[in-house]
C-alpha cells in the first residue's frame, strides 16, 4: 500500500539508477568519485574531525494530504533504514535531517529539522508530522530543495556521503516569480558535494519529467514507486521483548554536566520517552537493533553519558564536581559512586548482548518469512540496499551483507 512505499522510500539512501547526461554534468563540481564508479581508487582527502566515514541525509518530504499514509509508515520503518545504512564497513557516523514542505497558502511552506546524530529527537519531530493541505497540483518543491541545501548544517567533510532525497507526488511550482528555481539550488548542492535524488510516489505524468530532471541535474537517481506498496514489513514474536529491553537500556544512561548541558540532555530524555510512549513495538524493536550497532551508539547515549566517559577515560570520576553528577550519585561516598558506575556499566553490557542475540533471531525469522513468500528481490528494500551499496561505495563504504535490515 501507499503507506508501505513511503517507509523505505522516505529514508532510503537511493534507489534505481538514472543515466547522467553530459549536458548536466557541468552544472557543478561534484567530486568525480561520486559520478564515476571507476573512480573509487581516487585518493580520499583527510576526514574532518572524525576517523569514521559519515553519512549525511536530508529528506525533503511532501507533507500534503495525499502523503498521509506514507508519513505514518515512515514512523514505523525509520530505524530499519538507519540500520541498513549502518551495515557499512567501517561503520559510519549517521546524521539525518528533514525538510517538510507543502505550498504557499497552507499552514506552512517548509519546516526544517537540522542534521543530527540524535535520531531520537529527529524521530520525535517526525512523529508530530501530519499530512494536510495540498490537493491543488504543484507544491513548493523549489523552496524545499533550497532549504535542504542551504538551511541545514552540512559538514565540511569532503569524504562524507551527502545526499538530499526529494520525496513526493506533485511537481514543483515553476510559476512563482520570487522562487529560487531548482537548477540554481542543485548547482549549489553540487559545489558542496551533495547529491540530489528523487523518489516519485505514484504516477502523475506531470511529476515524472520534473523528478527525472532534478535527479539528472543533481548527479543522483530517480526512482518511481507504486502507490500499492512493495516494502517488506514483518512483525515478529521478538518485537515486544526487544522493545522492553530497549527501554531498559535507555535507563542505563547517566547524564552529568553543567545546568545548560543537563537541559540539552533532558530534551534527549523527553524525546526518548515520547517514542517509547507512542511508537509501536515493532518500531521500538527496530530502534533497539540500530542502537546496539556501532553507528547507533551516539543515538543511544547522546552527549554527556557518565558511564561511557568514565569507561573510555575521558573523565576521572573522583574529579567531577558534585553538582555536575547525576542526582542519585551526589549523596554517595566515592566508593559507592564507583560501584554504582561499574554496576550500571555491567547492566548495560548485559542488555546490549541480550538485544543483539534477540536481533539475530528476529533477523532469521524475517529472512525465513521472506524466503517463504518467494523472496524480496523486487522489493523496495532490496533495490534501495543495492543502490546504497553502489553509490556509497564510491566513497569507500563497503556493504557486505547479503540483504538490507528489515
Amino acid at each position: 500500500m501507499k503507506s508501505k512505499i513511503f517507509a523505505l522510500a522516505l529514508f532510503a539512501v537511493t534507489a534505481g539508477s538514472v543515466a547522467l547526461y553530459p549536458a548536466y554534468q557541468s552544472i557543478g563540481a561534484t567530486p568525480k568519485r561520486l559520478l564515476d564508479p571507476a573512480a573509487v581508487d581516487i585518493p580520499l582527502l583527510d576526514r574532518v574531525a572524525s576517523d569514521r566515514p559519515r553519512v549525511e541525509v536530508v529528506f525533503a518530504l511532501d507533507t500534503t494530504g495525499s502523503m498521509s499514509g506514507l508519513i505514518h509508515a515512515a514512523k514505523e520503518k525509520i530505524w530499519s533504514i538507519a540500520t541498513t545504512m549502518a551495515q557499512a564497513q567501517p561503520a559510519p557516523e549517521i546524521r539525518i535531517g528533514l525538510v517538510a514542505y507543502r505550498d504557499r497558502g497552507d499552514a506552512y511552506v517548509t519546516k526544517v529539522v537540522d542534521l543530527s546524530d540524535d535520531l531520537d529527537s529527529v524521530y520525535a519531530t517526525l512523529m508530530d508530522f501530519q499530512a494536510d493541505g495540498g490537493g491543488d497540483g504543484p507544491e513548493s518543491v523549489n523552496q524545499a530543495l533550497h532549504d535542504a541545501v542551504h538551511n541545514v548544517s552540512w559538514s565540511q567533510d569532503q569524504q562524507a556521503y551527502k545526499v538530499v532525497f526529494l520525496v513526493g507526488d506533485a511537481p514543483p511550482h515553476m510559476d512563482y516569480q520570487d522562487d529560487v528555481k531548482y537548477p540554481v539550488t542543485i548547482s549549489a548542492a553540487a559545489r558542496k558535494g551533495i547529491l540530489v535524488n528523487t523518489i516519485q510516489c505514484g504516477r502523475d505524468n506531470s511529476t515524472t519529467p520534473q523528478w527525472q530532471k532534478i535527479a539528472q541535474l543533481g548527479h543522483g537517481n530517480y526512482f518511481q514507486v507504486e502507490q500499492s506498496g512493495g516494502a517488506v514489513a514483518v512483525a515478529t514474536p521478538f518485537d515486544k521483548k526487544l522493545a522492553d529491553l530497549s527501554a531498559s537500556l535507555d535507563d542505563t544512561r547517566l547524564y552529568y554536566g553543567t545546568e545548560e548541558e543537563k537541559e540539552q540532555q533532558q530534551r534527549k530524555i523527553n524525546a526518548t520517552g515520547k517514542l517509547h510512549a507512542f511508537s509501536s513495538d515493532a518500531s521500538r524493536a527496530r530502534r533497539a537493533v540500530f542502537n546496539t550497532s556501532k553507528s547507533g551508539e551516539k543515538n543511544l547515549l547522546g552527549k554527556g553519558d557518565l558511564i561511557d566517559d568514565v569507561d573510555n577515560g575521558r573523565v576521572d570520576l573522583p574529579g567531577i564536581e558534585p553538582e555536575k553528577l547525576p542526582e542519585p550519585m551526589r549523596a554517595m561516598s566515592p566508593a559507592e559512586q564507583q560501584a554504582f558506575v561499574e554496576e550500571t556499566a555491567r547492566r548495560r553490557s548485559e542488555l546490549t548482548q541480550e538485544i543483539r542475540q534477540l536481533a539475530e533471531q528476529r533477523a532469521a525469522f524475517i529472512k525465513k518469512k521472506v524466503e517463504a513468500d518467494g523472496g524480496a528481490k523486487d522489493s523496495l528494500d532490496e533495490k534501495i540496499y543495492d543502490a546504497v551499496r553502489e553509490q556509497a561505495g564510491r566513497l569507500g563504504l563497503v556493504y557486505e551483507a547479503d540483504a538490507p535490515a528489515y
